[in-house]
């Protein structure tokens, strides 16, 4: 039997992060699967999706799932020579298509609802965070003003950062942590019964990653949801053994960082031709 897929670090890869978007769907997929056997009964875990537009690789503006994207008239022109007739390719007349240039792109980032089996009331919120999500600009803070307004609607929120892009986005905030907790990763947990502490998860690039606890309802037991085989479930459904990890890491990693990356990775390849 081959050996399964996996990534040389022992936690977080770093070179995943330039395949976010992907990732990012995957962990939550898997995540909302492995919570939904724990929750009682009358709990539901749903997926559910914020949409962004980006321009250019810059987030520009935010857009809430109920929100269309319409096709604006006036962000195109057509002569009439471009909409009649046709031109012939390889012997064959094909119709001539209308160009259209695209402004903006819309972006799903999904996240996680814990929710009542009716949809009534939100009980829980977790969100892997983005770069979208922690670089300065109107995305960071329309991601601000909604974890706001789940903390005014008495929601528990758990924010679980494995993207080195950007800064500490709720709290606690980089500047208010000891030094010996500002590591490249965190879990943030909010309950909604102590919204005046935060419980932290200091992770490292180094370490595995955590099972952490997620609140649910006052009375109800916490479920456990334990992120080290949920990413590895994404690296080799993913195939991200095929990562070209001669390549700089993106982003670039301290110097510290870097030199360990490197060892690990060598002797992940050691390990895996057998010698």
């Amino acid at each position: 039997m081959p050996e399964p897929i996996k990534s040389p670090f022992p936690g977080m890869d770093p070179y995943l992060e330039r395949h976010w978007r992907d990732v990012h769907t995957r962990l939550t997929a898997y995540s909302s699967d492995a919570l939904l056997g724990q929750l009682p009964e009358d709990l539901l875990a749903r997926m559910e999706e914020r949409v962004y537009v980006e321009s250019q690789g810059v987030i520009t503006r935010f857009i809430m799932p109920d929100v269309k994207i319409v096709e604006d008239p006036s962000a195109f022109s057509m002569s009439s020579a471009e909409t009649d007739g046709g031109i012939a390719v390889a012997g064959i007349a094909v119709a001539e298509p209308i160009v259209l240039q695209l402004e903006s792109e819309p972006v799903n980032e999904p996240y996680i609802v814990i929710m009542d089996i009716d949809g009534n009331r939100i009980i829980t919120v977790i969100e892997f965070l983005s770069p979208s999500n922690k670089i300065e600009g109107e995305g960071r803070e329309s991601y601000l003003k909604k974890y706001r307004e789940l903390l005014a609607g008495n929601v528990s929120i758990v924010e679980i950062d494995l993207v080195r892009s950007g800064e500490w986005v709720s709290v606690p905030r980089r500047y208010q942590m000891p030094a010996k907790y500002r590591t490249t990763y965190r879990v943030c947990v909010r309950r909604n019964t102590r919204p005046d502490k935060v419980e932290l998860y200091p992770i490292t690039l180094r370490q595995k990653l955590p099972a952490v606890r997620i609140p649910l309802r006052p009375g109800d037991a916490d479920v456990s949801l334990d992120l080290q085989p949920i990413l590895d479930q994404a690296y080799r459904n993913g195939r991200y053994d095929r990562i070209d990890y001669a390549k700089p890491c993106d982003p670039a990693l301290a110097d510290d960082d870097a030199g360990w990356v490197q060892q690990t990775v060598a002797a992940g390849r050691s390990s895996a031709q057998g010698g």
